[in-house]
């Protein structure tokens, strides 16, 4: 179990990089066009483990469980408050203090420190999300 875990994780931290440098785009979430914020989070998680997730951060920030930030593992979620409310902005976190992201307008999928003061001003909580816990399987047809 905990083999297949580190494994999964290892996928969805590796697939998430592999979109570096994609451009965001508001409402996106195809590697060829752009994403956004929870676009991005959403194609990491259906391609590397086959979960779908809800479209919005906000909704994201629902599922799983609650983490501590001391608690963080990769692969966490990490929200943010970027739009004047709360859990307004995702992204996966690497380890390190690291996450990968798509910012915002002009910008690109790109690894950030939570601990600058952009985002430690931002940081609104992390959610460990697991198979079997809430999360809905991608369908296919």
């Amino acid at each position: 179990m905990f083999e297949r875990y580190g494994d999964s994780i290892r996928s969805l931290v590796d697939r998430s990089l592999n979109f570096l440098g994609v451009p965001y785009r508001f409402g996106g979430t195809s590697p060829i066009t752009g994403f956004d914020c929870s676009g991005f989070v959403g194609k990491v998680f259906s391609d590397a483990l086959g979960f779908g997730m809800p479209r919005t951060a906000a909704e994201m920030s629902q599922m799983g469980e609650q983490v501590k930030i001391n608690e963080l593992k990769p692969g966490d979620l990490v929200f943010f408050n970027t739009m004047r409310r709360a859990f307004s902005h995702v992204g996966i976190y690497l380890g390190n203090y690291q996450f990968v992201h798509a910012p915002s307008s002009g910008g690109v999928v790109r690894v950030e420190d939570m601990r600058i003061s952009y985002w430690a001003a931002r940081y609104d909580g992390a959610r460990r999300v697991l198979p079997g816990a809430g999360v809905r399987p991608t369908q296919t047809n």
